[in-house]
């Protein structure tokens, strides 16, 4: 089993050291600047030995290099977003696995915050790396994708166990909170998470990761194909990428 630890990076990243210890490796995810980082595996007296990226946006990739001089650590990131990271070693993709220690992950191709977005599932661990796709209460804006993309990748995460925790990218959740509960006021399983939230944040802690049993429950983002979801935006009987689509609109306007 991975124990995880959340570093947080920039104003609201967060960057996750996964280590093994019956196999002694050590992977960071999305690592958006180096040195809390080094800190993090300084303190910890661990070395770096994989480097694991979900898109090539920077604030996701800006440690890469000082970590691959300072470790010589092999860095694994999405095929069709090759050309866009500078030193991808390992390319993944749909269908592959990977892994780190005695920990296998599943690797998801999840097109919609980018293109080339990928999620990496570690089953053993029930640690789904998802980046800027799947948030707590929330998702990924929608800069290169398709509402049907989006969805379609959405519902590749959803299908995963509810005891899966989810480490995302941001600390967006108390955010997505007050949008999510705009749009679906009477869902009790909302108000509970949103008072959780903003009890979390109140004394300064992190609401990640979430768990996906209760994302499932909260999360308009997933409910797009329910009819009360369908209802609530005025789409009855609407295609579920259209809905998808509807509640992204309302969640960039918020």
């Amino acid at each position: 089993m991975f124990e995880i630890e959340i570093v947080p990076a920039l104003s609201d990243n967060y960057v996750y050291i996964a280590h093994d210890a019956a196999a002694g490796a050590t992977a960071v995810v999305d690592p958006a600047e180096a040195p809390p980082v080094i800190a993090a595996l300084e303190r910890r007296g661990l070395k770096l030995t994989h480097i694991l990226n979900t898109h090539h946006h920077f604030d996701h990739i800006g440690g890469n290099a000082e970590l691959v001089e300072r470790y010589g650590a092999p860095v694994i990131g999405p095929r069709a977003d090759a050309a866009r990271i500078p030193g991808l070693d390992v390319e993944v993709g749909e269908g592959d696995s990977y892994t780190v220690g005695t920990q296998t992950a599943r690797v998801f191709d999840v097109p919609g915050h980018t293109s080339g977005h990928i999620a990496f599932w570690f089953e053993e661990s029930r640690a789904l790396f998802c980046g800027d796709t799947l948030f707590a209460l929330g998702c990924g804006r929608m800069f290169e994708g398709t509402p049907e993309q989006f969805w379609s990748s959405l519902g590749k995460l959803r299908a995963l166990p509810d005891d899966t925790r989810v480490y995302c990218g941001h600390e967006y959740t108390q955010s997505n909170a007050r949008f999510a509960i705009s749009v679906d006021p009477d869902n009790e399983a909302l108000q509970a998470a949103c008072r959780r939230v903003d009890e979390l944040r109140s004394r300064g802690e992190r609401t990640i990761p979430s768990e996906l049993g209760e994302e499932k429950l909260a999360n308009p983002f997933l409910r797009a194909d329910l009819p009360d979801m369908q209802r609530l935006v005025g789409m009855e009987g609407a295609a579920p990428e259209a809905v998808f689509a509807e509640i992204r609109r309302r969640k960039d306007n918020f």
